[in-house]
């Protein structure tokens, strides 16, 4: 394990648990049908817990994950050659720790939710010390807030997953992953949180920084972990109103990553927090140009596919330390 540079609070943890307690104090218990399909049971989803589950990985993982996110198409970039080359150590993207507990957490038939209408809206994780490139970790996972945003407006649920070192017991990383579930509003909870969106600042960005993904980036990048066959089958991409398999939006999640790297000196180990709003899909093979700024400790970015015009990262933001 190497070495951790500096304890990170845990305000995060508590900001959570004040959104959980609010959560459970805002709406009774209830539940609901839409046809035959069980609708969201609230606040009952917020005692739903997977726990104890183990997970390890080596550094072929971690490296296989680097290649998946687009590092090392130029073999002698060395920036990009020290994740996905062994010697001696490889060092590893910090987002990486979005696949390592992979098949862990509250699965959506669990929540009463349409899963076809389900989007992944959001994807948060803290970082409380640099993801080692061998390890093992217990994830413990439970759904931590809902927020309703009307009958016909759909609901947001947000489950978080922690994973904790299983050579000490302390936290190494906390996922919060905000679901859209465009089908199922109206359950009578709390119409949504206080805190607004990360604000982009009023000014030119700092850097603008262009990476091209390969057309068969989805399929490489589906080895860590999501089979999700919208990725790969043209035919359920088709059906699903694409023209072909889409990207990951958790492989665009770790591009916007690699481009906060290249403003921290390369350095995984001062990246604490890493967070985004998914807006739109990448095609494979498309180049995305990501934007920052950064004010202090914090880098603030949105992503966009210039050939289309969309932007497909909103409200970046993440934290050195």
């Amino acid at each position: 394990m190497p070495p951790v540079r500096r304890q990170r609070p845990e305000i995060a943890d508590i900001r959570i648990g004040r959104v959980a307690a609010a959560c459970r104090t805002q709406a009774c218990d209830k539940t609901m049908k839409k046809g035959d399909m069980m609708a969201i049971n609230y606040p009952g989803m917020l005692d739903l817990r997977d726990d104890g589950r183990r997970f390890a990985w080596t550094d072929r993982e971690a490296m296989l994950y680097a290649v998946g996110i687009g590092m090392g198409q130029d073999p002698t970039d060395p920036a990009d050659l020290a994740y996905v080359f062994e010697q001696p150590t490889p060092l590893v993207v910090p987002t990486f720790a979005a696949v390592i507990s992979w098949g862990a957490g509250i699965k959506a038939d669990q929540l009463g939710v349409d899963y076809t209408r389900m989007l992944h809206g959001e994807e948060d994780i803290v970082f409380h010390r640099p993801i080692p490139a061998h390890g093992t970790v217990t994830a413990d996972s439970g759904v931590i807030a809902a927020y309703d945003k009307g009958e016909g407006k759909g609901a947001l649920i947000v489950r978080e997953t922690v994973l904790r070192d299983t050579a000490d017991g302390a936290p190494l990383a906390t996922i919060h992953r905000t679901a859209f579930a465009r089908a199922d509003g109206g359950f009578g909870g709390p119409s949504g949180p206080a805190t607004p969106p990360h604000a982009m600042p009023d000014r030119a960005p700092d850097r603008v920084l262009a990476f091209e993904t390969r057309p068969e980036q989805a399929l490489l990048y589906r080895l860590s972990g999501d089979r999700n066959p919208l990725h790969a089958d043209p035919a359920v991409a088709a059906r699903a109103g694409f023209a072909r398999p889409i990207l990951h939006g958790l492989c665009t999640y770790g591009i916007t990553c690699r481009a906060v790297l290249a403003v921290a000196g390369n350095d995984p180990a001062l990246i604490r927090r890493h967070a985004v709003r998914f807006s739109s899909p990448v095609l494979p093979g498309e180049t995305i140009e990501v934007r920052l700024w950064r004010d202090d400790n914090v880098v603030s970015f949105e992503a966009d596919v210039p050939a289309r015009g969309v932007t497909v990262i909103k409200n970046g933001r993440s934290e050195l330390g």
